[in-house]
């Protein structure tokens, strides 16, 4: 995975316009249920931020992708849910996922309105909190007030830290005089944040999941 995601980032860094559309695009792909679990939308946001402090990228079109492409694939989902209803749930393909599907249904007996924001931050019910949360009935003047400002801080928890991870390595290596090694060790810390993230929150989601089926057992 360091290989392509080394290689899409020295394209795009030709190609500024390319890397504002795949920052959208790896946050639209990365809330539509089932296709979402399987798109690295969360590496590929991290690996191109760490294209903005060369000047590659700008931060604030970064920011504006990341969170255009999070409302509109999470609306999208969300309304596929709220027309087709319950039944949408055992259907193709989020039938063949009766388990990531159960574990979404148990995050919102347990959180409520408020899984719709923390949803967003857990892999891998990420790709199925809205489409679940359309299914189960949930009303868009509660689902929107929640999932709009949860894409505003998801885009800037993402961009910024990696941005700020390249500016410190940066400095370090441009005193040594080793900007380019600095640049690709900073795109190995990138990935390894975000694949210890995503197994941290992973753990956590199966740990809140199992709670409440203990608790809802007689």
């Amino acid at each position: 995975m360091h290989q392509t995601i080394d290689a899409i980032t020295q394209f795009v860094a030709a190609h500024a316009w390319l890397g504002y559309l795949t920052v959208f695009l790896a946050a639209l792909l990365e809330a539509l249920p089932v296709l979402g679990t399987f798109v690295p939308g969360t590496t590929l946001i991290l690996a191109l931020s760490a294209l903005i402090p060369a000047g590659d990228l700008n931060l604030f079109a970064v920011l504006a992708a990341a969170m255009l492409g999070a409302v509109l694939g999470d609306g999208s989902a969300y309304w596929t849910g709220h027309v087709r209803q319950r039944a949408l749930l055992q259907a193709w393909p989020l039938g063949n996922y009766p388990g990531v599907v159960a574990q979404s249904e148990t995050f919102f007996d347990r959180f409520g309105i408020w899984a719709v924001f923390l949803g967003r931050f857990v892999p891998p019910i990420r790709a199925f909190v809205p489409v679940t949360a359309g299914a189960v009935g949930m009303a868009p003047a509660k689902f929107f007030p929640v999932n709009i400002p949860s894409a505003l801080i998801w885009a800037p928890a993402h961009v910024l830290p990696a941005a700020f991870a390249v500016t410190a390595l940066e400095r370090v290596g441009g005193v040594a005089g080793l900007e380019h090694e600095a640049r690709h060790y900073s795109l190995i810390v990138v990935i390894v944040l975000a694949i210890g993230l995503g197994g941290a929150a992973w753990w956590w989601c199966r740990r809140s999941a199992r709670r409440g089926t203990q608790k809802s057992t007689p």
